[in-house]
């Protein structure tokens, strides 16, 4: 099996890591099905290990590869990588802005709570896209040699461990507004269909567009980043725990720090 995958090709690679993630959404989604509640401390520490993975694959699979390869092509590595992290930052933060906007208008009208899930399911679906993209571009920079396939594959990882409370996030809140556990199941499902769709996209952009890719490779850093910086890392500290919860964090970077930098 893992013959096979080294073997096959990019789009294939892509595909089945970014299926991987989004199964993760699905199995976060399925806890429906047998908790009214799951435990905040696990689903803490999964975010803080997220963070810490997310945020070493940012630097030793996206950034650090866009700098190198920014060079190599000629165009100010600077600028360029600079440019396309704060792009990536400042379209979450826009979309982040959006839909709190929407959701606050929505409670200040007394809506119910299906509503303010359903933008939850919204929101958390647009989060999806620029993940999706990350992988795709990290596979995608494979054939360049400024990614290897393990940094590619770590990275999906850490995106699908933090995808897994994102589907609890959605079903459990749906099913207390009296939906059905398969509607709630379904809905917190396919939140993440868009990472598939997102990861070929990204995969195709910097395949065929070469003088793109250090500006998309930095572009995925910055979204990821702010992922971990304005949510994971937050929502772990809130954990009365907030030492351990640190040490996931760190403990998530060094894990991905140790392999990218053993497999480059």
């Amino acid at each position: 099996m893992i013959d096979f995958y080294i073997h096959t090709s990019i789009f294939m690679q892509v595909l089945i890591a970014t299926l991987m993630t989004w199964g993760v959404t699905t199995l976060g989604a399925s806890l429906v099905f047998f908790f009214k509640k799951v435990n905040g401390t696990i689903l803490d520490a999964m975010l803080g290990l997220s963070a810490g993975v997310m945020i070493a694959a940012s630097f030793f699979s996206l950034l650090n590869p866009a700098i190198e390869d920014a060079s190599k092509i000629g165009i100010n590595p600077a600028l360029t990588v600079s440019l396309g992290f704060l792009v990536g930052c400042i379209i979450l933060i826009l979309s982040d802005n959006v839909f709190s906007r929407y959701l606050n208008k929505k409670k200040r009208d007394n809506a119910k709570g299906i509503k303010r899930s359903l933008m939850l399911m919204l929101s958390i679906t647009l989060h999806n896209i620029p993940e999706g993209l990350a992988i795709g571009v990290a596979f995608g920079s494979i054939g360049k040699g400024t990614t290897t396939l393990i940094g590619a594959f770590m990275l999906a990882v850490g995106i699908g461990i933090q995808n897994f409370p994102e589907g609890s996030a959605i079903s459990l809140p749906l099913r207390r507004e009296n939906f059905s556990r398969t509607k709630s199941f379904i809905y917190g499902m396919l939140s993440g269909i868009v990472e598939p769709i997102a990861g070929i996209i990204g995969c195709f952009l910097v395949m065929y567009v070469e003088n793109i890719l250090p500006f998309f490779l930095s572009f995925a850093a910055g979204a990821m980043i702010y992922v971990a910086v304005s949510e994971l890392i937050p929502e772990s500290q809130n954990n009365k725990c907030k030492n351990l919860m640190s040490f996931f964090t760190l403990l998530g970077f060094a894990i991905m720090m140790l392999l990218d930098v053993a497999f480059s």
